[in-house]
């Protein structure tokens, strides 16, 4: 989730604005695959959508990592580890308070059926453990995205640990066909894990997502390598892009899914690969000019995290309208992670999505500003400057 780097738009700029903006509207993405906006829409963006921030990982990974692998794992245990268990403890700790109040309820749920249940302090102390020491036991209805955190620090991680080995295996390896390698390895391995129904027992869910995280973080850092060389998205291959997408989510091939098929073996790593070329193709396109557009992008794109941490509970404002729009039982408010009823038919996903990703930047923004004039009243109080 760092951007570093200078763009390779404009090489006046400090950081790659280009990919902050592919992040940005990736996240964008995620909240309106989130905001249930019909069964086509959902199925294109999960096609890629996720793969693109691994892929941007990767991107910003240093070959200097490898001379100091400590400096790294602390890094990423900074910037992953602590802000989840910050986070998740907090949902955890107010998950009965939200009960009291009818925000989550035992009557609606997912649209699968499943339902929430209040915790008793067995229960409790029980997810705290899973939260501190596996990465889990979050709550599902309002923190259902952090599995992302613990997938890109096991991957970030555990590419390291690759090309380490590699390194010392192989003396003087290049860094793409390093991660050339790790590419087919993670390949490989996903085709057995599905293949022969294999699960890795130590990591939450089973490293499906984790081992498709190596892949295309590995892909992120070969692109970097070979951007260069690389020629340039023309507008005719963008638009080809789009339509094998299109015809992809109509074929209902499947994303980062826990039960995925031999079918995504196949598909995945090319929807993956080609739905993170065609955003970068637009992101280029919106930084060459310095518009309300591009710096709005840049924005979202470099406040990722809050939008994971926060969208679903910003979700909930939408779904109070909504409720008085159509005369709901108010318990709906509990449905995970909208309201379901209407949602194929009206366009409420489009106010979910622009409440889910506005609001936490919103907050954040507000938050930033108070503390840094909170920081320098404190200065100005200790330098006695009026």
């Amino acid at each position: 989730m760092e951007n570093s780097t200078t763009s390779s738009v404009n090489p006046s700029r400090q950081r790659d604005t280009v990919m902050s903006i592919v992040k940005g509207m990736a996240i964008i993405l995620m909240v309106a695959g989130h905001a249930e906006g019909g069964d086509m829409l959902v199925r294109f963006i999960y096609l890629f959508h996720m793969p693109v921030f691994f892929i941007a990982a990767g991107y910003f990974f240093s070959p200097s990592s490898l001379d100091d692998p400590w400096r790294f794992c602390v890094k990423r245990v900074k910037g992953l580890y602590l802000p989840f268990l910050k986070w998740a403890i907090l949902f955890l700790v107010i998950h009965n308070v939200l009960f009291h109040f009818g925000i989550l309820n035992e009557t609606y749920g997912n649209w699968k059926g499943g339902v929430t249940h209040p915790y008793t302090v067995h229960s409790f102390l029980q997810r705290l453990v899973h939260i501190v020491f596996s990465m889990a036991g979050y709550d599902e209805f309002l923190a259902g995205a952090f599995w992302f955190f613990r997938a890109l620090l096991v991957t970030s991680v555990g590419y390291l640990l690759l090309r380490l080995l590699l390194r010392s295996l192989c003396p003087g390896i290049g860094t793409v066909k390093a991660s050339l390698v790790i590419c087919g390895a993670a390949l490989a391995f996903a085709l057995f894990k599905i293949g022969c129904d294999m699960r890795i027992v130590t990591i939450v869910q089973g490293g499906i997502r984790e081992t498709w995280g190596i892949f295309f973080f590995s892909f992120g850092v070969i692109f970097k390598a070979m951007e260069g060389r690389i020629p340039a998205m023309k507008w005719w291959n963008a638009v080809a892009v789009f339509a094998f997408l299109v015809a992809g989510a109509w074929l209902e091939w499947t994303g980062m899914t826990l039960t995925p098929t031999l079918l995504t073996v196949a598909t995945l790593p090319v929807t993956g690969i080609l739905g993170f070329m065609m955003l970068r193709w637009i992101a280029r396109h919106v930084d060459s000019h310095d518009n309300a557009l591009r710096r709005a992008l840049i924005t979202v794109g470099e406040m990722t995290m809050c939008v994971f941490v926060f969208h679903i509970a910003a979700f909930k404002l939408v779904s109070l309208v909504k409720i008085w729009w159509y005369g709901l039982d108010f318990a709906q408010i509990g449905c995970h992670m909208v309201i379901h009823e209407h949602a194929a038919t009206d366009f409420f996903w489009i106010a979910y999505t622009i409440v889910g990703v506005a609001l936490p930047i919103g907050w954040k923004l507000a938050y930033d500003r108070i503390e840094a004039r909170m920081r320098d009243a404190r200065m100005a109080r200790a330098y006695n400057i009026k």
